[in-house]
């Protein structure tokens, strides 16, 4: 959709206006993306709150380096210009409420921590856990939600989480065994905030994070309404400045955005031609695709177990005939 100059002038002041006046907050503060989105709102001068689950350790090296600890991360980040660290966790709403005190908007960059397989496999972790998919992706989200119309000064929240609507789809399977049904409970987090009518939001589904040798050059894509694009590689950094960039655009609130990357020349260079013409969400997503997943994620176990039972019975076999081949070697 082509604008004409006095919408872009609009769109020009409305992100002249955001740099000087926003106040972000910011969860996952020192997780890959979150440490991402913290150093370009600062380079912006844009006042930043990051939580923190744990106090600063003063007596830890600050560091950015990708192999760097948490505590060197936050270390480094908190003596960044106008961030300022707030300690607390988003599963608690008391966290929320102080971290989104005199905020414009918020970063939602949280995302599980790691659990052992088997203990996700076996739902050995409840889901009242705070480390649990659905405290995180879900209960979190809530209460950000809650804090952002109790501040009555936030807007909007972006947040990060990925193609869930295909509960059957092989990796949503696999992630949703191993990782206490983080897809599921990230699709319902996004429909507490389509629910939400006080809160403006932009939900970002993004490829595959963490590779390495990233294509880059004309290669950024975006859909909106929740579009399909081929799962491609993607950088933190990429994503992380999309959602800030998404700020400056008042057309990207209530739009949930799918950022691929496709091949060289068929893409642009960098999101602000392309969130010039998305627009907000029109079709109807499900209202629960939860049941959907969990079914999914007992037929991936059932497939599982079954390919393991046969494994283990092959795997005898083949032990009892090797053992019987040598004995027989040994008594003549």
């Amino acid at each position: 959709m082509r604008r004409s100059p006095f919408a872009r002038a609009l769109l020009i002041l409305s992100t002249i206006r955001y740099a000087v006046s926003m106040r972000v907050a910011v969860t996952g503060t020192t997780g890959r993306l979150g440490r991402e989105a913290v150093q370009i709102l600062s380079s912006k001068g844009i006042e930043t709150r990051c939580l923190l689950r744990h106090p600063i350790d003063a007596d830890v090296t600050p560091s950015i380096d990708k192999d760097a600890t948490s505590p060197q991360i936050a270390k480094y980040l908190s003596t960044l210009p106008g961030v300022t660290m707030v300690k607390g966790d988003a599963t608690d709403p008391t966290s929320c409420a102080d971290l989104v005190q005199g905020c414009d908007a918020i970063l939602a960059m949280h995302g599980p921590v790691k659990t052992k397989a088997l203990q996700s496999l076996f739902r050995l972790l409840p889901e009242s856990d705070p480390i649990h998919s659905r405290s995180v992706n879900y209960v979190a989200v809530q209460n950000l939600i809650d804090a952002a119309k109790s501040s009555k000064s936030c807007k909007r929240i972006v947040r990060v989480t990925g193609k869930g609507e295909e509960p059957t789809a092989f990796f949503t399977v696999l992630i949703n065994m191993f990782g206490n049904m983080a897809k599921a409970w990230n699709y319902e987090g996004e429909q507490l905030l389509r629910a939400c009518k006080d809160v403006d939001y932009t939900i970002i589904r993004p490829g595959i994070m963490g590779r390495d040798n990233v294509p880059t050059g004309k290669v950024m894509a975006l859909a909106d309404n929740g579009g399909d694009l081929p799962v491609t590689a993607v950088t933190h950094e990429q994503i992380a400045g999309l959602c800030v960039d998404c700020l400056d655009y008042p057309n990207a609130a209530r739009s949930t955005l799918t950022a691929m990357n496709v091949e060289d020349g068929k893409g642009e260079e960098s999101y602000a031609p392309l969130l010039a013409k998305v627009g907000s969400d029109t079709r109807e997503f499900p209202a629960s695709l939860l049941d959907e997943h969990k079914r999914g994620a007992r037929m991936g176990s059932a497939v599982l177990v079954a390919f393991l039972s046969v494994l283990a019975t092959v795997t005898a076999s083949v032990v009892k005939v090797v053992g019987s081949f040598v004995v027989g070697l040994f008594s003549k």
